[in-house]
């Protein structure tokens, strides 16, 4: 159920006293971990990005549950399993009638119950019917395409001129095109950042890129050395240069907890790389599952620190809702990481997380315990991450007693969290 406080609010339209840091949450598609140059990058240029990394924390071992959009951000927003969801598999496309229940907590129901204004802009994918878009899940605001760009969704809106971006329900333009959508979503950040500069908000950024079909606005065509996709990555590393100028500018820095990340590791059929990491998106590797985060916040966030202590998607609710002193929803799978966040000799609390990519014969599954990953299915596989982070050298033969207590684990987690 959503927070008692939060309720109350939106019925009786009365605010409380906003406690906590601003907080903006920049989430691309299909980003890989080997694609900004504070991760290793050589021909992508993110000056941006790096200098991010410099001030602020940089993980090296932050991964979502899944491979894939829309199960991803089921659990992005609600600090749960997105099997417990309803949201384990699949992709929902702009005719699906299943989503998000408004039953459940998201991110921004936490902010607004701390009071700060709220606002996403972008990518949602958590449902298009009424009761399950953005404004009737916490969201005091949205701007943005609802869906992917790809062809199995625009298709579905061809008769009607184009895939449509809303501002709110209201179509503003149609069609959708994919090179102008990053410059268009940064022009509504720093609108939104500027309107609300007197009052604690929450800014849930959404890119549309780099997932296909990607492409960049003329400024930025034909400047990396990765060819369009390089230059798709440098426009959103300009992108988030542009927002933290702008809360430099406003003096809003020192308020502000930023983090950039991605919803899963890169598509096979583009440029993307999750180098040294293997596997994509749509696998349960590393590569599918382990994405960038770099989280800034001057002057609380330990700056030009790279943490190797492992943190989810899973854990960002219970954090931002532990920052803000507003009460957490009961029953997360997600766990309270601020000492992660603002302490340089913090530990994580985390040790486990299970992943779960498609179905039937197609279905993946891995758990993790720590620096041992078990590949659970089509064949059991066991990986020392601490050793060989490329999962190359399968060392299930040698400790059978670890694949034993893993698929343990893995079983008590899936009880909840997975459909059979």
């Amino acid at each position: 159920m959503k927070p008692i406080l939060a309720c109350l609010m939106m019925i009786l339209g009365l605010s409380v006293h906003a406690a906590g840091p601003n907080v903006i949450l920049i989430n691309c598609d299909d980003l890989g971990y080997g694609d900004l140059g504070c991760y290793g990058a050589k021909d992508i240029r993110t000056p941006h990005l790096d200098r991010m990394a410099a001030e602020g924390t940089r993980f090296t071992d932050f991964s979502v549950t899944s491979a894939l959009c829309t199960p991803s951000r089921a659990a992005l927003m609600t600090g749960k399993y997105p099997g417990r969801v309803g949201l384990a598999t699949g992709v929902l496309r702009p005719d699906a009638k299943n989503g998000l229940a408004g039953t459940e907590t998201t991110l921004a129901e936490v902010f607004k119950a701390a009071g700060h204004a709220t606002g996403c802009i972008g990518k949602w994918h958590l449902g298009f019917v009424q009761g399950m878009r953005p404004v009737d899940q916490g969201f005091d605001s949205y701007y943005g395409v609802l869906h992917n760009l790809d062809h199995w969704e625009t298709v579905v809106f061809e008769k009607e001129g184009g895939m449509p971006v809303l501002r709110g329900d209201a179509v503003e333009k149609r069609p959708a095109v994919p090179a102008e959508m990053t410059a268009l979503y940064t022009a509504e950040a720093l609108k939104f950042i500027e309107q609300h500069r007197q009052r604690p908000f929450f800014l849930y950024l959404g890119h549309a890129m780099p997932h296909l079909p990607f492409d960049a606005s003329p400024k930025f065509k034909g400047k990396s050395q990765r060819g369009l996709y390089g230059d798709v990555i440098e426009e959103l590393d300009d992108s988030t240069g542009q927002i933290l100028d702008k809360l430099r500018a406003l003096d809003l820095a020192e308020k502000t907890l930023v983090i950039f990340t991605s919803d899963n590791g890169p598509e096979r059929k583009t440029p993307g790389s999750a180098t040294p990491l293997s596997g994509s998106k749509h696998t349960v590797h590393e590569g599918g599952l382990r994405v960038p985060c770099l989280v800034w916040w001057p002057g609380k966030v330990p700056a030009n620190r790279v943490c190797d202590e492992m943190l989810t998607t899973l854990d960002l609710l219970p954090t931002f809702a532990r920052l803000c002193d507003t009460p957490t929803p009961a029953n997360l799978d997600g766990l309270d990481q601020t000492g992660l966040f603002l302490n340089a000799n913090a530990q994580s609390r985390r040790t486990t997380l299970y992943s779960l990519y498609g179905y039937k014969e197609r279905r993946l599954e891995s758990f993790r315990e720590g620096r041992w990953k078990l590949h659970l299915t089509p064949k059991t596989m066991l990986f020392d991450l601490q050793t060989d982070l490329a999962e190359q050298n399968d060392v299930s033969m040698q400790h059978s007693e670890i694949v034993e207590k893993l698929t343990r684990m893995a079983e008590s987690v899936k009880t909840s969290a997975a459909p059979r």
